[in-house]
C-alpha cells in the first residue's frame, strides 16, 4: 500500500512539473541580423491599411482583434499568444516582431509561404505598432 501511495506521489508531481514546463516558455531568440533591422516600409495609411487586412486575414484568428490573444482560436495553442498592446510587446525593434511574425516557432506558424512578399509582413509589423495601450 505504501508502494501505491509513493508511486501516486510522484505520478501527482511529475504531472505538475510537466504541466508547469508546458506553460513556461523558452525566450524567443532573435538573430542579431533581425534584432537591428528598421521596417523599410513607410509607415503611412495605405501601408497601415494594407497591413490590417493581412493581420486580419492571418494573425487575428489567434491574437484577437486588438491583439490581446483572445482570438477564436487562441484556446488551440500551447503557447503564449502575448498582448500586443503591452509595453513590453512594442519595445521590441521591428525586425525582433518581423522575425517572430515572419519565421514563427513552436505554435506560431511560419509565414514565408502565405505572405511570401515580405514588404507585406513588415506592413503588418506597422498595423501591430497601433495596437499599443
Amino acid at each position: 500500500m505504501k508502494t501505491i501511495k509513493f508511486l501516486m506521489i510522484i505520478c501527482f508531481v511529475s504531472f505538475g512539473l510537466l504541466s508547469f514546463t508546458k506553460l513556461v516558455q523558452d525566450e524567443w531568440k532573435v538573430p542579431a541580423k533581425y534584432q537591428n533591422m528598421k521596417n523599410p516600409t513607410d509607415a503611412n495609411d495605405a501601408n497601415i491599411t494594407i497591413g490590417k487586412s493581412l493581420y486580419s486575414k492571418h494573425c487575428k484568428s489567434c491574437h484577437g482583434k486588438e491583439g490581446l490573444g483572445d482570438g477564436t482560436k487562441a484556446e488551440e495553442v500551447d503557447g503564449d499568444l502575448g498582448d500586443f498592446s503591452s509595453a513590453e510587446f512594442q519595445s521590441q525593434s521591428d525586425g525582433a516582431l518581423f522575425y517572430k511574425s515572419y519565421f514563427g516557432r513552436d505554435d506560431m506558424p511560419n509565414y514565408e509561404k502565405k505572405i511570401p512578399d515580405e514588404e507585406d509582413m513588415w506592413m503588418v509589423v506597422h498595423y501591430m505598432r497601433t495596437l499599443k495601450q
